[in-house]
């Protein structure tokens, strides 16, 4: 990240990617396991409960501090980074659409407190990614109901203290009119039906699994999942992801620059022609940067005006924003990664060099395949033709 006063919390974040995460990040990559030892600082440091507000305990952190976390983390261990930011977006989704409710309230009480990992249960098989879709319902019974759910992925599920789960609002609904629940790991069981073996992103572990899960029925966020969705899920997606991508994308162009730095060493007084390429592609990165921090800075902004935000939130102008940082910085992280790895040459391109590019370049396609690009393209392309222009 580029040397601005952060906040005490930013730089835990930067303290434990550098010391914990990093260290660690080839063998969670090898392995395809969980960054138990990341998570395990953050803990420590309370930045779970980075989100939740002052007023319950936590430290009231904006997006914009999130963002820097994600970044941070993204530099030197993309599956602890998207770990953070998955797990932040449920939180936010709680924060934001639980306040005057007793029961969600104490739950975040009991976040601060506890630092429980919260995982997301949006998939779901034969729905083809499509997020707002639900096959499964919550059946309630009394103040009781049940919940089953065949998903086609949860990341980290089997490592998540609690799920937020979408379903259809009752048996009888519509497949687009959905409920988020929250489900306790106490009353909740994963039955494992696939495996996690990908080029990247490998510590994510994000397998398929089966849920089955019962609860009170407090545990219905009131809202409809297609609000929470608009105002609070997607924003929050689209650019804590792309500030974990610009992090993987900082570490690509520092790995680069140093190889650089290190042929003009070996050559006094003349400028390798791989300069040309590392000054391309810092530019790239500068650009990719700002329009992330740009962009949550304004989500910022508008959520924290209640009135005003929400009728922002709620517009085709926003979402296509929203859309729009999540397509372009996903697209421009595998270009910058691919031409760090032609500046570096064979040393990027080995697994065991201090210049390696391999990694970053195998989490980085992941990027367009986390919600597809193709899907969101899709989706603005109708927007725009009934957008209206000021």
């Amino acid at each position: 990240m580029t040397q601005v006063a952060v906040s005490p919390h930013v730089a835990a974040a930067i303290r434990i990617a550098r010391e914990v995460a990093g260290p660690v990040a080839n063998a969670v990559d090898k392995d395809a396991r969980f960054p138990n030892e990341a998570l395990a600082a953050m803990k420590e440091a309370r930045l779970l409960s980075a989100f939740v507000p002052r007023e319950l305990g936590g430290f009231g952190c904006g997006m914009l501090e999130l963002s820097q976390m994600c970044e941070a983390l993204g530099q030197h261990c993309a599956s602890a980074a998207m770990v953070f930011a998955m797990h932040q977006i449920q939180v936010a989704c709680l924060v934001r659409h639980g306040k005057g409710q007793p029961f969600f309230e104490h739950y975040l009480r009991d976040l601060v407190k506890n630092q429980n990992l919260i995982a997301s249960v949006t998939s779901e098989v034969n729905v083809g990614g499509e997020m707002r879709n639900s096959i499964c319902s919550v059946e309630r019974q009394g103040d009781r109901f049940k919940l089953d759910k065949d998903a086609s992925t949860i990341s980290y599920g089997a490592q998540a203290d609690d799920l937020l789960v979408t379903a259809r609002r009752a048996p009888e609904s519509p497949a687009n009119d959905q409920s988020l629940i929250l489900v306790s790991k106490a009353e909740y069981t994963l039955e494992k039906t696939g495996s996690w073996d990908t080029l990247g992103m490998r510590g994510t572990c994000s397998p398929p699994f089966k849920l089955r899960s019962t609860g009170g029925v407090e545990r219905i966020m009131p809202e409809s999942f297609a609000d929470i969705a608009s105002h609070t899920m997607v924003p929050f997606s689209h650019i804590l992801w792309a500030a974990c991508w610009l992090g993987i994308s900082t570490s690509a162009v520092s790995r680069a620059r140093a190889f650089v730095r290190k042929q003009a060493r070996a050559k006094p007084g003349t400028t390798p022609p791989s300069a040309l390429r590392l000054a391309e592609v810092s530019s790239m990165l500068q650009m990719v940067r700002a329009n992330v921090h740009d962009v949550a800075n304004e989500c910022e902004s508008l959520m924290s005006q209640p009135d005003a935000g929400t009728e922002v939130l709620s517009s085709i102008a926003f979402a296509l924003k929203m859309n729009n940082v999540k397509v372009s910085t996903s697209t421009v992280l595998f270009d910058i990664a691919h031409r760090c790895m032609l500046i570096c040459g064979i040393m990027g391109y080995k697994n065991d060099s201090p210049f390696s590019i391999g990694m970053h370049m195998r989490n980085a396609l992941s990027a367009a395949l986390m919600v597809s690009n193709d899907r969101i393209f899709a989706t603005n392309a109708n927007m725009l033709l009934v957008l209206k222009e000021d």
